[in-house]
């Protein structure tokens, strides 16, 4: 390619992109009823965009598999992604409510010995008595998560005989615990699913999945739940509302 072409394709391919993440938000929004979107025309006048420019935006949204085209139909949401709010302590059925059924298959249920690294994210000695929970959680049938919960076994133990098919365990550990959950600290990856999480979550081996490390306090500040989250990133969007308040000291 002559220095002139690359000139030039570099700013298309960069237009072809902006206009992919203005189609990838209004989707996320739920900017199209029914999923299906306008022509090529239509947007890019609403887009301020040439057709070409969108043409290439809807390629790049179908390599993704957020968009697909079928003649006669056109151009079609896949699978509208669901807000996930990170500014609120809530459970995924709760945050969910009103989008479809969430379930939970229940792979792992026991008291198990803690590791160095899970004892030391609870606060407890290696060793020591803690719940393990595992449970893949789906959405109206569909793969969505992976969770990995660790409890401390005073609080886990309650919290095996509840039902955890159908319940959230931040409100089983809420009712065990007769009071609210208080904080949690949350941090987001991006991981690439390796080849027993994705066939779990029903995604290709390498597929781009949320990594969620997720530590939950009681009011006092005792740690009581931590957490390990795989969340396919082509049906969840993570959203918060942040506030600017003083900068820190």
């Amino acid at each position: 390619m002559s220095q002139y072409s690359e000139r030039t394709a570099r700013p298309r391919a960069e237009r072809a992109r902006h206009v992919a993440d203005l189609l990838r938000q209004q989707i996320t929004d739920d900017a199209f009823p029914g999923g299906l979107l306008p022509d090529e025309g239509t947007l890019g006048r609403h887009l301020g965009a040439s057709r070409n420019a969108v043409r290439e935006a809807l390629g790049l949204l179908r390599e993704e598999g957020l968009v697909t085209r079928r003649r006669g139909v056109g151009t079609s949401v896949v699978a509208p992604k669901l807000g996930h709010g990170l500014d609120r302590l809530a459970g995924l059925a709760e945050t969910l409510a009103g989008h479809g059924t969430v379930t939970n298959e229940v792979r792992v249920a026991e008291t198990v010995s803690a590791t160095a690294a899970v004892a030391d994210r609870l606060e407890v000695e290696p060793g020591d008595d803690v719940v393990r929970i595992e449970r893949l959680r789906r959405l109206d049938d569909q793969p969505l998560s992976l969770d990995t919960s660790y409890l401390v076994a005073d609080v886990g133990r309650r919290v095996l005989d509840a039902d955890l098919v159908h319940r959230d365990v931040f409100a089983v550990i809420e009712e065990v615990t007769g009071g609210r959950l208080g904080r949690a600290e949350v941090a987001v990856h991006a991981v690439n699913a390796d080849a027993g999480t994705a066939r779990l979550l029903d995604v290709p081996a390498g597929a781009a999945v949320f990594a969620i490390e997720r530590s939950t306090f009681l009011p006092g500040g005792r740690v009581v739940d931590v957490e390990s989250l795989r969340i396919r990133a082509d049906r969840l969007t993570l959203r918060a509302t942040l506030h600017r308040g003083p900068a820190a000291g």
